[in-house]
């Protein structure tokens, strides 16, 4: 539980080690971590509201699931809070069972009927992440019967179809399935908001760090969980410090002010390349950028242009050197690391073939289009590169700068020509991606599933078949495969030219050791950190 007051020991180093200028060597306690971060994401510390990048890590640390999967080898699935679980004949029930022993930090054992609490609750409340649970048929009216207690330490996750199992436990490790302690939070609950408006700002797991304090804007502490049932962590203290600025987490990097630096630049890391105090840690993350074609416009639905746009990208010198290795060249929607995705990258600038593919679709001479780009460093530059090698085969590209909400909302609308996404999935299972890149059940102005096919007006009802099939096939192998036809399917022939797959570095001083940079946002893990 969060506990303010009794944090004076807890903080008072960081005052000391933000508030002034200090030594060339200065050196952060023996027993703490502190990470500079751009943080102001962060709304909310309940699992069952939790939605933004920032906040998804500082629960990953703090909270415990029912399953996770293996961070080395993704395919592989494993018990977390759930000792086992087993599939019923009809696929339509999960049964599980939880580990005896078992405590929150707050020293309440772990039940099944926390399991049930935290699913049941999350649906309820109805939060953004909600949807992930709700896909299964879960409703607010249903939940209390689909998801049942059969047993002090077992519980039914009931269903409306026989969906892949792999899909519903890959589903479950996201942060809307982190349990919580029912005890502790019906302890705060008002007016039946499930302890709502505690938990928001507050902390009922039991994973290998408590949450104990977060000042919005400014930092988040953590502290070693006495109850966890696993390995201790190996430092007492994790501080995440709010720095915006690349710039000034480098030199707070530099000069000892923090162990680690989260959100350096290309030029930041070619600096810190030749400072011997400092070395990286790296990551792929399962983030795509990519451009959506608009099939509103003309040109952009000609199946030439969408090719030759494919051949108009220099992704090796965005990849190396504008982006400074913070991203690698990855054409297909899949990220590495997921199920089915597809190791292949056909596609490199090549000027002259674009000019064959435009002069086939009936616009030798290419055309002029709008590009609309969200004002941060690594967007523009990216913008800037493709529209300089975009006029080499006549494609006139305008760039239409704006924040995030500007452009977001023109492209939700169908108001673009060219947007510049990023994308991520939102759980570790394939179908995150291929719902957003392959489906598009309803492509009218009034469909409730805006995917981001619906978005770029492509109208696939077969994909969107294919796409749901592969749901519900239990043999992984064979949705795998399925996968892999869908991808090399949108690879071939569709209004995405996906270029990057995002790749994460810390700037770590050279005494940090054990820093484990995940394939998502929420398993960037701090428990094994030492520091010499």
């Amino acid at each position: 539980m969060l506990n303010r007051t009794g944090l004076v020991a807890a903080v008072a180093f960081s005052v000391l080690a933000f508030s002034a200028v200090t030594p060339a060597r200065a050196a952060t306690p023996a027993d703490t971590l502190i990470e500079a971060w751009q943080i102001d994401d962060m709304i909310s510390l309940d699992p069952a509201e939790v939605y933004e990048l920032s906040s998804s890590e500082v629960l990953g640390n703090s909270y415990q699931r029912l399953v996770n999967y293996d961070l080395k080898d993704p395919s592989k699935l494993y018990g977390q809070i759930a000792d086992k679980w087993t599939v019923s004949a009809d696929g339509k029930t999960i049964s599980f069972t939880i580990k005896p022993g078992m405590k929150f930090a707050s020293g309440d054992p772990i039940t099944a009927a926390d399991a049930v609490f935290s699913l049941t609750r999350a649906v309820k409340l109805d939060k953004s992440p909600a949807f992930i649970l709700d896909q299964f048929g879960l409703t607010k009216d249903n939940v209390d019967k689909m998801v049942v207690q059969t047993g002090p330490m077992s519980l039914d996750f009931h269903m409306d179809q026989a969906y892949a199992p792999s899909f519903v436990l890959y589903c479950l490790t996201s942060t809307v399935g982190m349990i919580v302690d029912e005890k502790l939070v019906m302890s705060h609950a008002t007016n039946g908001d499930f302890g709502y408006g505690w938990l928001k700002t507050n902390y009922a797991g039991s994973g290998p760090f408590s949450i104990r304090e977060w000042k919005p804007n400014q930092d988040v502490v953590l502290e070693a969980n006495a109850n966890y049932s696993g390995p201790a962590p190996k430092l007492k203290r994790v501080v995440y410090r709010h720095v915006p600025e690349p710039a000034t987490q480098r030199l707070l990097l530099q000069k000892g002010d923090v162990d680690i630096a989260r959100n350096l630049g290309a030029d930041d890391i070619k600096t810190l390349k030749t400072d011997p105090n400092i070395k990286f840690e790296s990551g792929v993350k399962g983030t795509i950028y990519y451009m959506g074609l608009n099939q509103k416009n003309q040109y952009l639905a000609k199946p030439e242009v969408q090719q030759a746009m494919k051949y108009l990208v220099d992704y090796a010198t965005i990849a190396d050197t504008i982006m400074g290795g913070l991203v690698k060249v990855h054409q297909t929607f899949e990220p590495d690391g997921m199920l089915g995705t597809l190791d292949t990258n056909p596609y490199s600038l090549n000027v002259a073939k674009a000019k064959e593919l435009l002069k086939a679709a009936g616009v030798p001479d290419g055309f002029k289009v709008t590009m609309d780009v969200r004002n941060t460093q690594d967007i523009t530059n990216m913008a800037q590169a493709i529209q300089q090698t975009m006029a080499q085969a006549g494609i006139q590209v305008e760039l239409i700068p704006g924040d995030g909400k500007q452009t977001l909302t023109k492209y939700r609308a169908r108001n673009h020509d060219i947007y510049i996404g990023v994308w991520g999935p939102d759980y570790q299972d394939p179908n995150s991606n291929a719902q957003g890149f392959a489906a598009n059940p309803d492509n009218s102005d009034a469909a409730k599933s805006k995917t981001l096919a619906w978005r770029n007006d492509w109208n696939i009802p077969e994909l969107t078949k294919e796409t749901d099939a592969a749901l519900l096939e239990p043999d992984s192998a064979k949705r795998g495969a399925m996968y892999g036809d869908l991808q090399t399917k949108v690879l071939n022939n569709s209004p995405f030219v996906i270029m990057f797959q995002q790749v994460e570095v810390f700037g770590t001083r050279k005494n940090v050791n054990g820093v484990v940079v995940g394939p998502s946002f929420d398993n960037n893990l701090v428990d094994g950190v030492s520091k010499n």
